[in-house]
């Protein structure tokens, strides 16, 4: 077999792992890896230079720089104040999705979400709308954010490496803002005007603002023996419904003859909380209602400390002023104990305590709070200093006085010198999943295109796009990259798709640049499902969404992106 088609069966064989699901991405990409080293398509000297790749050090540095933004509070201020009280809906929504994708332009699309998910949960509040009509136009606005600028998502600059790489020299840092800024404009105005209309929430509206489902455990209090029969009818007055009978933490058996013996656990699920489903059948609570305390409704980030710990863990974090009170739907499919339950991406925990201590802990924490909002405090000084180093870092970049990798790394370093950002969160604020994900796929993408894989691979393509007008030849490569991008992530589609469409720019005579920002437009166009962008999917539980509705709203989205890149980058190239 050439060493082009077994790079082809590499990265097919990875491909088809990302879209399992069953491997974890970051090493999946360690595997492709280790395959390219054993069938000698990568030597053993450019194994691991992708960990010193300066894309993958810019992104690290972003992630620093875009949480000390995130922790300072300013962005969410800015956002609080710009929005206007007293404006309809769709004005509200519409500087909401503006707000979002200029954040995400220069910061992670994650924080992005974590800072305006609360605005957008109160904009649908004052309209009397549930949080569907909101959440799902918010997490498409900081993804079309992304496509504006070079450090808007890593993927874009992968593919300013690899244009560095076959081309020598890299993608300026608004190299992307003129098309960018088009399909974000297009894209807003539809998600603003129409699309959340698309979405069912005016059939649901009644139905979904009523209290969310929680899932929270009642105790049999001490000295009772009770039988379960009797407890079934008042339960259903609650209204609640019993998923499991716990003993030790182990479940029971549930029949209408079971004995509950003291400290029994019922584990329910309701709209109610624990303590009026407590006044109502005569159980226990695990604690006790303070008055002066407040309950917030959070979903579970990507890149949150408390991934794979309990919700012990909370309580020790926060110094024992909060506590989970009750969970999201997981809890319901899994019916084990909730001291059992260890935290995921997207899990929803209803947290109570002082609502200062809320304010702060979510937002060290890296949760999306839902259903209450409590700005975090500025530190004026301290955000101004923040967004200055962040300033001098971008205008030495756009000077071209310095790379983006020796700039925001240098910014970096400068705010926790300085103190700008907590130590433990300089280190914790960088998602090693998505670095180890770019610094192995990078020597696995070089394969692809060393071995002659993408040139075969662009030779097909040329055959199909041979003589056709520009305009069809981007929107092809652009919808091309924007189908694989539904079953990977984006920077996966970058390392593929990048050096496959300088090589097919190559072959037909068209300029490199056309072609590579349409791969990074397709890239990051990930509307069509919740598994495409991990914003899509944490906003899939609060929205109350199903995976189809995501296609609903997406579809025309994805069309006018399509057009829309291929309208300006045949005008700009053409």
């Amino acid at each position: 077999m050439t060493p082009a088609a077994l790079s082809a069966l590499v990265l097919g064989i990875a491909l088809l792992l990302f879209v399992s699901e069953r491997v974890r991405h970051d090493l999946v990409a360690l595997l492709a890896l280790f395959a390219c080293l054993i069938l000698g398509i990568v030597k053993p000297a450019d194994a691991f230079v992708g960990f010193a790749d300066p894309a993958v050090l810019t992104v690290a540095a972003i992630l620093v720089i875009g949480r000390a933004i995130e922790l300072s509070g300013v962005a969410s201020a800015i956002a609080k104040r710009v929005i206007p009280h007293r404006a309809g809906f769709t004005i509200r929504l519409l500087m909401l999705l503006i707000v979002a994708a200029t954040l995400s332009a220069f910061m992670n699309n994650i924080a992005a979400l974590v800072i305006t998910m609360p605005i957008a949960a109160d904009v649908a509040r004052g309209a009397k709308l549930p949080p569907a009509a909101t959440l799902m136009p918010l997490a498409f606005a900081t993804i079309l954010g992304g496509m504006t600028t070079l450090i808007g998502t890593p993927a874009n600059l992968i593919l300013s490496s690899v244009r560095e790489q076959e081309l020598g020299a890299p993608l300026g840092f608004f190299t992307m803002t003129e098309v960018g800024v088009a399909v974000s404009v297009i894209g807003l105005a539809y998600l603003g005007f129409l699309g959340w209309r698309l979405l069912p929430v005016r059939r649901s509206g009644v139905r979904e603002t009523r209290p969310p489902w929680r899932v929270f455990e009642l105790i049999v209090p001490a000295g009772t023996t009770l039988d379960l029969q009797p407890l079934l009818p008042a339960l259903r007055r609650v209204p609640a419904r019993l998923l499991a009978v716990l003993r030790s933490g182990q479940q029971l058996a549930v029949y209408a003859g079971r004995t509950l013996q003291p400290q029994d656990r019922l584990l329910l699920l309701s709209r109610v909380n624990q303590w009026v489903a407590a006044d109502r059948t005569g159980l226990a609570a695990p604690d006790v209602a303070d008055e002066n305390e407040v309950t917030a409704r959070t979903v579970v980030a990507h890149g949150s400390f408390l991934i794979g710990h309990g919700h012990h863990h909370i309580k020790s974090q926060s110094d024992g002023q909060l506590r989970v009170v009750a969970v999201g739907p997981r809890a319901a499919r899994e019916r084990q104990s909730l001291s059992a339950m260890t935290i995921r991406p997207g899990d929803q925990l209803f947290l109570r305590g002082p609502a200062e201590a809320l304010a702060q802990f979510i937002s060290q924490a890296r949760l999306l709070e839902i259903d209450r909002l409590d700005l975090p405090n500025v530190a004026r000084s301290k955000a101004a200093t923040i967004i200055a180093i962040f300033t001098v870092s971008i205008v030495l970049v756009v000077s071209g006085l310095a790379s983006p990798a020796v700039s925001f790394v240098g910014a970096a370093i400068v705010l926790a010198a300085l103190r700008l950002i907590p130590a433990e969160e300089t280190y914790r604020s960088i998602d090693w999943s998505v670095i180890v994900l770019l610094a192995a796929m990078i020597p696995v993408g070089q394969s692809f295109e060393t071995t002659g894989a993408a040139a075969d691979v662009a030779h097909m393509l040329g055959r199909v796009l041979h003589g056709q007008p520009l305009f069809v030849t981007i929107a092809a490569l652009c919808a091309g990259t924007l189908l694989l991008s539904i079953f990977l992530n984006n920077v996966a589609t970058a390392v593929i798709m990048g050096p496959l469409a300088i090589e097919t720019a190559r072959l037909l005579g068209i300029p490199a640049d056309a072609a590579l920002l349409a791969v990074l437009i397709g890239a990051s166009s990930d509307f069509l499902t919740p598994i495409g962008h991990q914003n899509n999917l944490l906003v899939m539980a609060p929205g109350g969404y199903r995976f189809t509705d995501y296609g609903r709203m997406g579809g025309v989205l994805v069309i006018l992106v399509v057009l829309t890149a291929a309208a300006v980058l045949s005008w700009r190239y053409g």
